[in-house]
């Protein structure tokens, strides 16, 4: 018997590399995605991380 942890099979839906853990954030009712029927998409940390910070320069307001 093996010490070693078990193989996953996980791969971020959005850049496609082979991942240990992966992701899914869901926002409450305003946010659109959870109004409609969706895929659901699960991220690698990076690509989650990157999708957090563009989600919050996208609520800022412009002059």
């Amino acid at each position: 018997m093996s010490d070693a942890p078990e193989s996953t099979d996980l791969a971020c839906d959005f850049c496609g590399k082979s991942t240990e853990a992966v992701r899914r954030v869901a926002l409450d009712t305003d946010y659109d995605r959870l109004q409609r029927p969706h895929k659901e998409r699960y991220a690698c940390a990076e690509c989650s991380e990157k999708k957090e910070r563009e989600r919050a320069g996208a609520g800022q307001v412009r002059e």
